[in-house]
């Protein structure tokens, strides 16, 4: 007898699941090996040591301030942006969706060292700079998830709104913000983490006094051949995105991953 072979839709997550276990696990299972190591291969807790070094910390606490400051100045100019184009009379208007999103299309390397040829010799390199191109690196990342939030939201619990009398600020406040809550929270996770974890912007941007990130501190030490103290950093890293994404996550009642619409 011979047996029918079946096609089944998981099939499809294999390709996935491979990648995924190359580029992904087998990585993450090597850094952490690499943290409880030393040079001579054996187990030890020693590089944590390292975390002692207030040098450290301060490297860190930058990194938070410019991702605070990156993802607050992203969502002050996103949000309005988004509203106007989520617009219904302007929701039609694909280009003026596309003006925003086309310099995502451009290779981040070529957009930062465009701000660094504009902008060197007005700012300087240092932190202003850096915060310059943290914004207009991430800033589509925040627009997207809020666009696609706005203009996916019923407008009728708007026009609900102003038949009870709310006014414009009461109207937002009470309507169009907690609607647009997982768009909100969804860009700043898009724009936080990558920003606390980068290296080449403040590289390209900044110097090693005042816009050092901790994304940097963990390449200095990759380069070099210390994978051991590169690791421990890096776990540090990932153990504070992770709190991150758990936080966010409670926040939003697991609504983030679920938004729906379409980006045009």
């Amino acid at each position: 007898m011979t047996s029918k072979l079946r096609f089944s839709r998981k099939y499809f997550a294999i390709p996935y699941s491979v990648l995924a276990i190359l580029f992904v696990v087998v990585p993450l299972f090597m850094l952490i090996v690499y943290a409880f190591m030393d040079g001579d291969g054996s187990f030890t807790f020693d590089n944590f040591s390292r975390l002692g070094n207030g040098e450290v910390w301060a490297v860190l606490g930058r990194s938070f301030l410019m991702a605070f400051l990156t993802t607050l100045i992203c969502l002050v100019v996103a949000y309005p942006t988004a509203m106007i184009l989520a617009d219904s009379r302007l929701n039609r208007w694909a280009v003026l969706v596309m003006l925003f999103i086309m310099p995502m299309w451009i290779n981040s390397l070529l957009r930062i060292y465009a701000v660094k040829l504009v902008f060197e010799d007005m700012l300087g390199k240092g932190f202003g700079l850096v915060l310059l191109g943290m914004v207009y690196d991430f800033f589509p990342f925040m627009l997207m998830p809020l666009y696609t939030i706005l203009s996916s939201t019923d407008h009728s619990y708007y026009e609900a709104a102003q038949d009870l009398g709310a006014n414009p600020y009461k109207k937002f406040v009470h309507v169009i913000l907690p609607l647009s809550l997982p768009g909100v929270i969804s860009g700043v996770l898009m724009v936080f983490m990558p920003t606390v974890s980068t290296f080449a912007i403040s590289e390209i941007l900044g110097d090693s006094e005042n816009s050092w990130m901790f994304g940097n501190l963990i390449n200095y030490n990759l380069e070099r051949g210390y994978y051991n103290v590169g690791s421990v950093y890096s776990l540090v890293m990932l153990i504070l995105i992770f709190a991150t994404t758990i936080v966010a996550d409670r926040l939003t009642g697991g609504k983030t991953a679920k938004q729906g619409g379409k980006v045009l």
